[in-house]
């Protein structure tokens, strides 16, 4: 794994050239989040009375497309990772009912933890954190499968992220500064710095079995809790 200021210069790599467009996707996305929360929900809200914030679950799949899109860009996929249709991937071909019961559990897991305690809670959110991503390399896992995974390869490396995420508080700070505006900045750049935290991640996960002829990586014999 590099340290964390060498992830963290991967992602400003990764956006070098591409910043203005990575932070208007950060905008859009933004935007349609809170139309959909004010005027949809609202409107159910005035029909079912509480049932509103039940509907915002329905951008889990948004949330998932957006972070998908800098792994893309890490991985100079073919294809513009910054196009706007893509923050809609994961309502397509099929995803949807996959990644929103996968993420719907895995916040449900942390709230649970969380209710223990705060600590335990960070722990179990950073033990998850890899899931999303597995959910796209793994399209073949989902739910429990594609957390336990998660779990897997995130033994022994959740203090790594902790810091890394940790790493960024002072830019946080200087966003609160511009209103607000700097964060579809730094929403980015958190973004491509844990992307290219997850290929790091994989890369040594995989090491771990060398010598297969195919990637073990994902394998559930491999699943420890």
């Amino acid at each position: 794994m590099r340290t964390n200021s060498e992830i963290r210069a991967a992602g400003r790599f990764d956006l070098s050239g591409r910043w203005l467009e990575a932070a208007m996707l950060t905008f859009v996305y933004f935007i349609i989040a809170t139309i959909f929360s004010a005027t949809f929900v609202g409107a159910v809200n005035l029909w079912i009375p509480g049932m509103g914030s039940a509907f915002t679950l329905l951008l889990i799949p948004l949330a998932w497309s957006f972070t998908m899109t800098f792994l893309a860009n890490h991985r100079r996929e073919d294809r513009d990772p910054f196009d706007i249709s893509h923050l809609f991937d994961g309502y397509r071909n099929g995803q949807f009912l996959r990644i929103f019961t996968t993420e719907f559990l895995l916040g449900i897991y942390v709230f649970l933890w969380s209710l223990l305690l705060l600590i335990p809670g960070i722990i179990k959110a950073l033990s998850y954190s890899m899931t999303p991503y597995i959910l796209r390399d793994r399209p073949d896992l989902q739910n429990n499968a594609a957390i336990e995974l998660s779990m897997d390869m995130m033994q022994g490396h959740k203090a790594d992220l902790f810091w890394l995420y940790l790493s960024f508080i002072g830019w946080a700070i200087l966003c609160c500064l511009t209103l607000g505006i700097g964060f579809f900045w730094l929403d980015p750049y958190m973004s491509a710095s844990v992307a290219a935290f997850y290929e790091d991640l994989k890369a040594d996960y995989e090491s771990q079995y060398g010598g297969a002829e195919e990637p073990v990586y994902g394998t559930t014999d491999n699943y420890q809790k």
